[in-house]
């Protein structure tokens, strides 16, 4: 368990330190409707990453092997997942100096909680970055020889490590709406200068790693 879980970490910190989802819930928390619009993304936001990381445990547990000595076809879905992580951050570097703010997040203003958890969910559970993530770590707690229980916690605890950043957002500004207020609004401005940069330097890294442990495994 303890192996498995500690490789599901920088995954987790990657999805985590995604800037997308914390400026989303930033202009959210600042909109008309900050509380139930809020509210709503960060739980669409967590259930988008329970789901597709819960399916691909279940999909990687057909390809068998354990963690200490994986399934060749499990180690070339690695592979093959990290080689897509290192592409997107290459895109995602070339992508740097575009600071354009998306049409949807204009019209954050008009979300209902109901399409706030519907854009989390994509956010999260979609979106092609996080999407690679969320599946990766899928396919290592599939892999990684755990009961069903194990598995189950594993799913939880990254779903929660991947969580924390839009949560902390969303329920620190729920405590202390009056002191975050500022500070908040300022990380949204440095997150949407730096969007790329950030993302590219994190889904390289992500990438090495995932590729490292399907290399590891052959």
């Amino acid at each position: 368990m303890g192996s498995v879980i500690g490789g599901l970490l920088p995954l987790a910190v990657g999805v985590a330190v995604s800037p997308i989802p914390i400026i989303a819930a930033i202009l959210m928390i600042l909109s008309k409707n900050a509380g139930g619009a809020a509210k709503g993304f960060a739980v669409g936001w967590v259930a988008g990453i329970l789901v597709v990381t819960g399916v691909m445990t279940m999909l990687a547990g057909i390809l068998g092997g354990t963690d200490s000595a994986p399934s060749t076809g499990a180690s070339i879905v690695k592979i093959i997942l990290g080689v897509a992580l290192v592409v997107l951050a290459v895109i995602q570097w070339q992508e740097r100096s575009q600071t354009e703010v998306p049409g949807w997040m204009k019209a954050i203003d008009t979300l209902t909680p109901v399409k706030a958890l519907g854009l989390g969910a994509l956010l999260s559970g979609v979106n092609p970055k996080n999407l690679l993530l969320c599946v990766s770590a899928g396919v290592a707690i599939g892999a990684g020889g755990l009961s069903a229980a194990g598995d189950l916690v594993a799913i939880v605890v990254f779903t929660l490590l991947a969580s924390v950043s839009v949560l902390a957002v969303v329920v620190g500004y729920m405590l202390a709406a009056d002191k975050l207020g500022p500070t908040l609004d300022s990380l949204r401005e440095w997150l949407q200068l730096n969007n790329h940069a950030v993302m590219a330097i994190v889904l390289l890294i992500m990438g090495a790693v995932v590729v490292g442990k399907g290399i590891g495994g052959l």
